[in-house]
């Protein structure tokens, strides 16, 4: 069965603390999208207060776990810890995020990095979609050439050109889980830092430089978008701030979600080999960030020394299995002498559940692995490694109604900040 979809004209929920006024004025009403379509996502929120009360329409869905009894516990009991869970982030929102349920006193930093690292990442390099790429493979070396006619292969895959060039705009909801753990130096012993929460968002996009994030994890919410001038992001502990370098698309995008921005991004790798991902066999192509882009997001108090990303496209379906990016960056010393500390970031994803809606394919879901590894002056090798699963629960293309201000930055954007 077909879905019908409409934009509706909805308030806020107050709940979630929401970024502030754009271009000065009130943010009046909310972008959302109605399906007729039911998924284990709940966008009504019961009236907690007044049982006569009308029904609350949520900007970002929530999973469906969030109103599961737990434990045997009642069916109010259900809704009461759905309430706590939706209004925990009033509590000292800015001054401090709580630890993760079983987190065992790691801290009120987790949840922070959870959001900014697994979040919403971006890639590392600009793309440009205005047409799909068609380069022809000849007159280039063979590693290039090699992946031009590896990402021709992708594209078919997905759908083809003509699927891609009908494709204007589109809107994503999905679930994630996500966890964290600690690896100790030395013994290289390693202590869960959390069981694992789960969360969802809604994104929506135009093409890789207009794109705009929504996520709920835990009670709070964090915003991210890029309006195709600068790409900024906020959080209830981080007032909202640029990112440095030119505007990019989220990460989560190239997740197998925008065949069109992956085939554009890849058309200028190289073919560096082979590799089984899952007992298939894979093309591996290479992409690095260069010069003049590390150094349009460096800045006096970090350098970017190196991005590289990999994409691992299946040798029997064309398809994207697998994608991964590392970066290191190094924070200067304020003294003489060597006292630089690096910190070193890899993300490993692995894509699956193909399936078309109208004519493209898309990934319904994956798993994520992070590793966050310090070393340098005064640091003894710490590591952290934060795990991320998501499953799309909606997703089409096309929407009606979905304006350019849809992706407009918050009015209080704070200028150049680090990633």
């Amino acid at each position: 069965m077909g879905m019908k979809k409409c934009l509706l004209s909805l308030p806020s929920f107050p709940a979630f603390p929401s970024w502030k006024p754009r271009n000065g004025g009130e943010r009046k009403e909310v972008v959302l999208l109605a399906t007729v379509r039911d998924v284990s996502m709940r966008k009504l929120l019961p009236n907690l207060d007044r049982e006569d009360g009308l029904d609350t329409v949520l900007e970002v869905p929530v999973p469906e776990e969030i109103f599961n009894p737990i434990d045997g516990s009642t069916k109010s009991n259900s809704w009461s810890n759905v309430k706590t869970w939706m209004k925990c982030s009033q509590v000292s929102a800015v001054k401090s995020a709580a630890p993760l349920p079983g987190a065992g006193g790691g801290g009120n930093s987790e949840l922070p990095l959870l959001l900014n690292v697994v979040g919403a990442p971006l890639i590392p390099l600009p793309v440009q979609n205005e047409q799909p790429p068609n380069d022809s493979i000849k007159n280039h070396p063979i590693e290039s050439s090699t992946a031009k006619y590896i990402v021709q292969q992708y594209l078919a895959a997905t759908g083809g050109l003509q699927a891609m060039n009908s494709v204007s705009s589109m809107y994503a909801i999905g679930k994630v889980r996500m966890t964290a753990s600690e690896f100790h130096p030395g013994d290289q012993s390693i202590k869960a830092r959390s069981a694992g929460e789960v969360g969802a968002f809604v994104l929506w996009a135009k093409n890789p430089d207009l794109w705009f994030l929504e996520l709920v994890f835990f009670g709070y919410k964090m915003s991210a978008g890029s309006d195709g001038k600068v790409a900024w992001r906020q959080t209830p502990w981080h007032q909202s701030h640029a990112l440095r370098g030119p505007p990019r698309p989220l990460r989560r995008l190239l997740q197998g979600l925008d065949p069109r921005t992956t085939a554009s991004l890849f058309s200028n790798a190289v073919c560096i080999g082979e590799k089984l991902i899952n007992n298939e066999g894979c093309f591996i192509l290479k992409l690095e960030a260069g010069a003049q882009t590390l150094k349009a997001r460096s800045s006096s108090s970090f350098d970017i020394i190196h991005h590289t990303m990999w994409g691992y496209f299946s040798q029997r379906t064309g398809l994207l299995l697998q994608f991964e990016d590392t970066h290191l960056l190094r924070m200067k010393g304020k003294g003489k002498g060597n006292d630089s500390v690096f910190w070193e970031t890899s993300m490993e994803s692995l894509i699956e559940d193909y399936r078309f809606v109208d004519g493209v394919n898309i990934a319904h879901s994956g798993h994520t692995v992070v590793t966050l590894f310090r070393y340098g002056h005064s640091s003894t090798g710490h590591k952290t490694r934060m795990e991320e699963s998501w499953t799309i629960e909606e997703v089409d293309f096309n929407v009606w109604g979905l304006s350019t201000e849809t992706f407009l930055p918050p009015a209080d954007l704070k200028k150049e900040d680090g990633e």
